[in-house]
C-alpha cells in the first residue's frame, strides 16, 4: 500500500524552510566573501605596489595595479640589503627551532597529559599563568643572563628556549590533544614491555601528527616575523635575520619605500607557502585540541 501524499500545507511549509535555509547560506557566503575581500586588500595592494615605478606609486591618487609592470625595485632591493644572507639566516635559525621546539614541547606535554605525578596540575595551572607575563616583563634579566654567559651577538638566545619547551601555548596545545588519546594504547603498549618513553615516541607522538603541524606553522611563523628578540640579541651585520634586515632600508636620508615594499613580499611568501601547504593539518590540529578536556 503506497502511503497518503503530504497534505498541502506541510509541502509548502518545507518549501518555505528550505528557501529560508538557502538564503541564509547565500547571506553567509556572501558576507564571509567581503569579509575576505577586505582582508586580501592589504595583501593585494603590497603585491601590486611591489611592481609599480616610483612614480606610479607616489601618485595622489591609490593605484590598485602596476603600470607598467617592472621588477626593478626587486633589484633595487637586493642592492640595498643583502637579503639572501638574512634569509638563509633566519632558514638556519629555523632548522634548529622548529624541530627543538616540537621535541620538547611534546615531551612536556606529555608528562602533563599522560603521566602521574604528585603537582602535576598545580604546575600546569603556574605554566598557564605564564601566559599572560608580556616579554617586557622577562626582557631585562634574560639579556642580563645571555650577556654574563658571553652569548650577546649570537644565535644562542633566539635558539635556546626552543630547547627548554618553547612557548607554554604550544605545551597547553600538545597537552590537549594527548589528552584525547585513549589511555588503552599506552596500556597496552606497557603491557607489553615497552618504556615510558617507547610509549611516547612510538605511541603517542606519531598520532599527534595534526597538533605538530600547527604548532610547527606556529613556530615558523612567529621565527621568520621576530624584529624584537634579534634586535636586542644580535648586532653583526652578518647575523642579522630577515625581519630585522627590513628595517635597513631606513636610513638617516629616508626610506626607499618601494623596495621595501619588494621585500617584504619576499618575506611574506615562505610563511604563506607553509600555510597553505599544512592548512589540512593545521586546522585538524586547532579543532581537536580545542575539543578535548
Amino acid at each position: 500500500m503506497t502511503s497518503p501524499p503530504a497534505p498541502l500545507s506541510d509541502v509548502v511549509t518545507g518549501q518555505r524552510s528550505r528557501l529560508r535555509n538557502g538564503l541564509r547560506t547565500f547571506g553567509w557566503a556572501v558576507a564571509l566573501g567581503i569579509v575576505l575581500l577586505l582582508c586580501l586588500l592589504p595583501v593585494w595592494y603590497l603585491l601590486s605596489t611591489s611592481f609599480m615605478t616610483r612614480d606610479q606609486f607616489f601618485q595622489r591618487d591609490i593605484q590598485w595595479y602596476p603600470d607598467p609592470f617592472t621588477l626593478e625595485n626587486f633589484r633595487r632591493a637586493f642592492r640595498i640589503v643583502p637579503l639572501d644572507r638574512y634569509a638563509w639566516n633566519t632558514l638556519q635559525i629555523e632548522l634548529l627551532v622548529v624541530p627543538a621546539t616540537l621535541v620538547t614541547a611534546s615531551m612536556v606535554a606529555y608528562a602533563f597529559a599522560r603521566l602521574r605525578w604528585p603537582g602535576r596540575d598545580k604546575l600546569f595551572i603556574v605554566l598557564l599563568a605564564t601566559l599572560m607575563l608580556p616579554p617586557q616583563v622577562t626582557l631585562i634579566p634574560l639579556y642580563v643572563i645571555f650577556r654574563n654567559l658571553g652569548w650577546i651577538d649570537t644565535w644562542i638566545p633566539l635558539i635556546l628556549p626552543a630547547f627548554l619547551g618553547g612557548n607554554p601555548f604550544y605545551i597547553f596545545l600538545i597537552r590537549q590533544f594527548m589528552k584525547g588519546i585513549p589511555a588503552e594504547l599506552s596500556d597496552a603498549a606497557r603491557l607489553d614491555g615497552a618504556g615510558e618513553f617507547r610509549v611516547f615516541w612510538s605511541i603517542i607522538l606519531p598520532l599527534c601528527k595534526p597538533v605538530l603541524a600547527a604548532v610547527a606553522i606556529f613556530t615558523f611563523i612567529a621565527t621568520w616575523n621576530d624584529f624584537f628578540n634579534p634586535l636586542i640579541y644580535l648586532q653583526s651585520e652578518s647575523k642579522k635575520t630577515f625581519a630585522l634586515g627590513l628595517s635597513s632600508f631606513t636610513s638617516q636620508y629616508g626610506t626607499d619605500v618601494t623596495a621595501l615594499l619588494a621585500a617584504t613580499t619576499l618575506g611574506v611568501l615562505p610563511p604563506i607557502l607553509l600555510f597553505a601547504f599544512a592548512l589540512r593539518y593545521f586546522v585538524q590540529g586547532i579543532t581537536f585540541s580545542g575539543s578535548k578536556n
